[in-house]
Formats: structure tokens, sequence, C-alpha cells
């Protein structure tokens, strides 16, 4: 709803009813379709039929919130629905012929001016959930105006409860750290989550100072969104892999990252060593953190080294065997690689 009004992408649809989620199941089952009770405590079921997912949620009313849950009453008021949610972007329905309603009258209008704002009391609405603290920064970075800026008063809110992040599980953050990082142009707001404390809690550490250039490096260079090297852009991060509930690929490839953007290794060397995507990173990184220029031709210098084969095998080198094997492998290896990989087998053996 939201996306197609403004012309973007949309990669999910949910639905709402009045109907209770055992009538929503009994129903979808008697057309032939497959219902999931995915979470009817909070009154969603998830329908599948051809491959493609809808979340169907009862129309709800808050009773109790502790900060990152939610107890639920099922209603059939829509504009009780539409109070309970966190933006006003957000509280936008359409019916079954495509007729836009914005029960509380503000949604329409914000989404159009490209606004994030807060349903009512701003600080209200984080304390239901204080995950809501770094869904505003993520919508920010996805719908908002990035020249305007976030919502001064949302900003406000947020400074003064800082410490309901703590009580946010590392997942939920990771979650959103990420997904917020994927967005075409996500400085504006983590610049903004820094300014006001945020990005010290959940971060602490980070710097948005690399990653402003790495944006704009990327887009320079065509280069799309990658929300691990714009991590490795906010600098290091002490155990962040506990701090986001990173994945093991995810981390290892953080670490990797980070690790080579100081390491004295050649564009080259680290396209042969580590691939074509790992030093094209690199190269990004380096250059938005350090300030080290991409020279003129280098996509090419990328490409060469990760098409280089060392020609030189073990067989080769016989009777040498062990340690002795092994040194003078990375011996003739390294030879090769300082030569710009052009040394044949023939003149590494002489």
């Amino acid at each position: 709803m939201r996306n197609s009004l403004i012309g973007m992408r949309v990669s999910d649809i949910d639905m709402t009813t009045s109907a209770r989620p055992a009538e929503v199941m009994a129903l979808a089952e008697a057309a032939g379709i497959k219902a999931l009770p995915t979470g009817v405590e909070h009154g969603t079921v998830t329908l599948v039929l051809d491959g493609f997912s809808c979340e169907v949620t009862t129309l709800r009313r808050d009773v109790d919130t502790n900060g990152r849950h939610a107890i639920v009453a099922f209603g059939s008021d829509i504009a009780e629905d539409a109070a309970r949610r966190d933006f006003t972007m957000n509280a936008l329905y359409a019916t079954r012929d495509g007729q836009v309603l914005d029960p509380l009258g503000e949604g329409l209008a914000d989404l159009q001016a490209r606004r994030v704002r807060f349903i009512g009391d701003a600080s209200q609405r984080i304390r239901e959930d204080y995950l809501r603290i770094l869904r505003f920064f993520r919508f920010h970075a996805w719908y908002g105006d990035l020249e305007v800026g976030p919502d001064p008063e949302a900003l406000a809110a947020i400074g003064s409860n800082l410490a309901g992040l703590e009580t946010l599980s590392r997942e939920r953050i990771g979650h959103e750290i990420l997904k917020l990082l994927a967005a075409d142009d996500p400085a504006t707001a983590v610049g903004a989550m820094q300014q006001v404390g945020v990005l010290g809690v959940v971060l602490p550490g980070a710097d948005v100072q690399g990653l402003l250039p790495l944006v704009h490096l990327e887009g320079e260079n065509r280069v799309s969104p990658d929300s691990i090297r714009r991590l490795a852009a906010l600098g290091r991060v002490e155990n962040i892999q506990a701090r986001l509930r990173l994945s093991r690929r995810d981390a290892q490839r953080l670490a990797l990252l980070l690790d080579l953007v100081e390491k004295p290794m050649g564009l080259a060397e680290v396209s042969y060593r580590h691939g074509a995507e790992v030093a094209l990173d690199v190269a990004l990184l380096r250059a938005a953190l350090l300030g080290n220029a991409l020279k003129q031709g280098w996509r090419e210098t990328i490409a060469q080294g990760a098409s280089a084969r060392f020609p030189v095998r073990a067989r080769d080198l016989a009777p040498l065997q062990g340690k002795a094997l092994g040194d003078r492998l990375g011996e003739l290896e390294r030879r090769w690689i300082a030569s710009g990989f052009r040394l044949t087998q023939a003149e590494l053996l002489q």
C-alpha cells in the first residue's frame, strides 16, 4: 500500500479484516488456500497459494504494552487499528476496489511529503515498543526526504528514551540495522542516529564519517548497496557479532573486510586470494576510509587478479616435501604476484 502509492517496488502484501484468526483459517481452507497460524495471539495468519504468501491480521487495539511486546484485543474499528501503529504513513489502508483509506487523516499527506512521523505522542509510541526507535531511522532512510532530515519532534523523543534500547534483543537490533543500511542512501539517517546518541548505544565506537563517502562512491561507480560493506564503513565495533547477532557468514565477511582495508596488500592480490567481490568492497572502503583514490583501471586490476592462476604445482617441485615444499611454493607465489602474474612456470622454476 505505502510503496505502491509512491511508486516503490512492492515486496509483500498485508491484509486486515474484522474476522478472527480461526475464522480466517476456516475460510481460507474452505477455499483451498493453505493457512498457517504464524501469529494468532496477535491476530496474524499467513495464507499461501501457488508460492505466494500474504499475512492477514485481525483489526486490533492495544490492551497493554511493555516496551517490547503488546497485548492486544481484537476489534472491528479500523480507526482503532490505525491509532496503535507506529508512523502515520503506516496507518493507510485500501479497500478491495482500490479506495485509499486514511483513518487518522495524516498518513497520506505525510507519505506524499516523504515525512516520517510518529502517530500522536512520539514518546508514548516509543515506550510501547523501543524497537520503533530503530524503525524510525530505517523508515527515514527508505521513505523520508533526505534533504529535509528527520522529524525534530521524533528526534527529541528518541533522545529521551535511549535507555529503552537496552531492553531489545540483539536479533531485533541486528535485523533493523541491516535493513537500514540496505537503503539507497542511509548516511543521513545514520548521521542522525549518531547525533542523537542511538549509534553509540547499539554500536559503540561506530562512526558515520566513512559511510558518507562510501555511499557517494557506490553511486558514482554503479555499485549496488550492501549492508555488510556499509557496516564495515562504520569502523571497528567491539564484539559486533554478538551485538547484532550476525550470521557466521556475515561476521566472517565483515572481519575480513576490516582486516584487508588496513592490510598492505595490492588490489590484484586481494582479488586473487579472496575473489573479485571482496576486492571491489576493499577498493571502495579504502577510498572511503583512508582516502585512497580509485586509480584508473581499478576494475581491470580486480578482474586480472580474479582470473589469475598460479602456474606452479607441488609436483613441479619434487622431491621437496613438507615444510620445505610449502615454503618454496609460497616464495614462488609471492614472486609471481609481484610480477603482476606475468612470470611463467618455466621462469619461476629456473
